[in-house]
């Protein structure tokens, strides 16, 4: 019988479910919220309620080998979330203790990005590379490492945070407490605040003068990057720069063969994707020149938050 994995991808806002083959096909899926219960043991018992009758209704097809779960502030080592804020749980919550008592089956977790990194390496462009990174650019920014083949999860399973290098010294505000980190510039919420900063130090004419901060989205701003506006093609510019220079900063550390761009902003390959590259060019190294690939994530069109949590019990079972 084939087997079939369970992969869980819990955001702050929606928590998303499939029952995932090794071909990296989705069986079954559904989704829920993540908030809204009278507490989080409800909360627990929805999901396994869910994914219980995904695999009851599959069970003359498939064997069901495990369960793969994509959390902010995943510890892979300990099974733990950790101070994840944005969920509204507890400081630590042992997640992959509570399913394993539920499911009976091998429990595995980690953060988004990585889970991300190892979807790519299983089923996107990084198949049979042992040598890249994934980069997320979503609300924040997200960085999963993996080198020999192998995702690097440093001493306590929080390595590879490339968000929260500090890129300004006395910068921008970020949600984890400091200043200058690098997603408060390059992410949806970044390229959102360096356009309004360009507003108030430019006279450029621009239609984004008429909306409001709450308004406007990154895919807005690469609608009026399309129409030729200066302000959003500046900030387009001013944030493939600051990318880039922290990803020379990186490859000069870890020599990725690629680096893997995904979220709404990769998809901006002629704003974002090519004066990177050129960037990056222009801070590397001489040795590391024109080695490394700077591409859009090969699972972009595909349900990625699912696959990478799969990946992630894939991994770590023998077929």
């Amino acid at each position: 019988m084939e087997k079939a994995v369970i992969g869980i991808d819990i955001g702050g806002t929606n928590t998303a479910v499939g029952y995932v083959n090794f071909k990296g096909e989705i069986i079954a899926d559904c989704f829920l919220p993540t908030q809204g219960y009278q507490n989080f043991n409800f909360y627990i018992d929805i999901l396994s309620k869910e994914i219980k009758n995904i695999i009851d209704k599959f069970s003359d097809k498939y064997e069901f080998s495990g369960i793969g779960i994509g959390v902010p502030n995943g510890n892979f080592y300990t099974g733990k979330v950790e101070y994840a804020p944005n969920l509204g749980w507890e400081e630590e919550v042992n997640l992959a203790e509570i399913f394993k008592l539920k499911f009976n089956a091998p429990v595995f977790i980690t953060n988004d990005a990585n889970a991300a990194a190892l979807g790519e390496q299983i089923f996107g462009g990084a198949k049979g590379m042992n040598d890249f990174i994934v980069i997320t650019l979503g609300t924040g920014l997200g960085s999963g490492f993996v080198a020999n083949g192998k995702l690097i999860y440093g001493n306590d399973g929080f390595a590879g945070e490339l968000g929260h290098i500090i890129v300004k010294e006395n910068g921008r505000t970020c949600g984890c407490g400091r200043k200058g980190c690098l997603e408060t510039y390059v992410s949806a919420t970044g390229i959102k605040r360096t356009v309004f900063e360009l507003l108030a130090d430019k006279n450029f004419e621009s239609e984004i003068r008429n909306i409001p901060f709450n308004n406007l989205s990154s895919k807005d701003i690469y609608e009026f990057a399309l129409k030729g506006d200066k302000i959003a093609l500046e900030a387009f510019d001013i944030t493939a720069k600051i990318l880039a220079k922290s990803l020379a900063d990186v490859i000069a550390i870890t020599s990725p063969e690629a680096i893997f761009l995904f979220g709404g902003l990769s998809n901006s390959e002629e704003f974002l994707l090519t004066p990177l590259r050129k960037y990056v060019e222009n801070y590397l190294l001489k040795v590391f020149q024109n080695k490394v690939k700077i591409v859009k994530s090969e699972l972009i069109d595909k349900n990625a938050a699912i696959l990478g949590a799969a990946s992630l019990i894939w991994n770590e079972i023998t077929i």
